[in-house]
């Protein structure tokens, strides 16, 4: 069931309003911590020249980065995020890299502005837990999926298995209530509810995990690059970070991938 029209303007407007002031230091101090995630989502996609693919949820730019090459001369990658500001920033950097073949369109997983069966494949780096309605967006990652095309995606496990989803989730309990429920970090820890989606929307999906692992230099810098997903309702500087337990040397990343085997109208 989807969420009533109030509600999910109110969460767009509230993961917008996150991810707007985010760009910088998610280039700066995320996007290389977030690389060995990256690499497994490339090298699971399997992509190869003149391939359509989607980057869905694209943030910084840097899965597009990676993709655009791998189908360039004739392929093309729609990159879509939920941020305008966000989106200034890949572009930058695909001009930066002299990647022609990358359009850019604001948007969500929800509403994907995409024709129907427009893509080979679909990549979703560490997005699709902030999408608002994910049966929605099951059935729109199905409907822009061409005949046995293909999902990627990357999720983060739950704070047992993850130091990141726990830190992020403990930060976050300082912050006012999010104005939706079971969206952020951890949200698809348990993968089955979606995968269930996934499969009424015509895709067969299957989950494997992988163990990865990055460090900060101490708990404050710890706190400013990644505590924000959670906490961007507090000052900037608050001395609460200072409440919060001790942060492991190095974070233990949960990775949840799923595929789609074949897309609803194959024959």
């Amino acid at each position: 069931m989807s969420l009533p029209a109030d509600r999910d303007r109110e969460g767009v407007a509230w993961q917008r309003g996150i991810w707007d002031r985010y760009p910088e230091i998610y280039q700066r101090e995320v996007d290389k911590r977030f690389a060995p995630v990256i690499e497994q989502v490339i090298r699971r996609a399997g992509l190869s020249p003149g391939q359509h693919i989607l980057d869905l949820g694209t943030g910084t730019g840097s899965v597009v980065l990676q993709a655009a090459p791998l189908v360039a001369p004739s392929g093309e990658v729609l990159a879509v995020d939920l941020s305008p500001e966000m989106l200034v920033v890949a572009q930058q950097r695909a001009e930066e890299m002299s990647l022609p073949q990358v359009r850019w369109r604001e948007g969500r997983a929800e509403t994907i502005p995409a024709v129907d069966s427009a893509f080979d494949v679909v990549l979703a780096l560490l997005s699709l837990m902030y999408a608002v309605d994910r049966a929605a967006a099951a059935r729109e990652i199905a409907r822009v999926l061409c005949p046995g095309g293909r999902l990627v995606a990357a999720v983060w496990a739950g704070p047992e298995q993850c130091d990141l989803v726990l830190f992020q989730q403990e930060a976050g309990r300082f912050a006012p209530t999010p104005p939706v429920p079971g969206v952020g970090p951890g949200a698809l820890a348990d993968p089955t509810p979606f995968v269930a989606q996934l499969a009424g929307a015509g895709i067969a999906a299957r989950v494997e995990t992988e163990i990865l692992g990055f460090d900060f230099d101490n708990f404050a810098q710890a706190w400013d690059v990644m505590a924000y997903v959670t906490t961007s309702q507090l000052p900037p500087i608050d001395s609460r970070r200072r409440a919060l337990p001790p942060l492991p040397p190095c974070g233990r990343m949960g990775m949840a991938h799923a595929t789609s085997a074949m897309s609803p109208n194959s024959s």
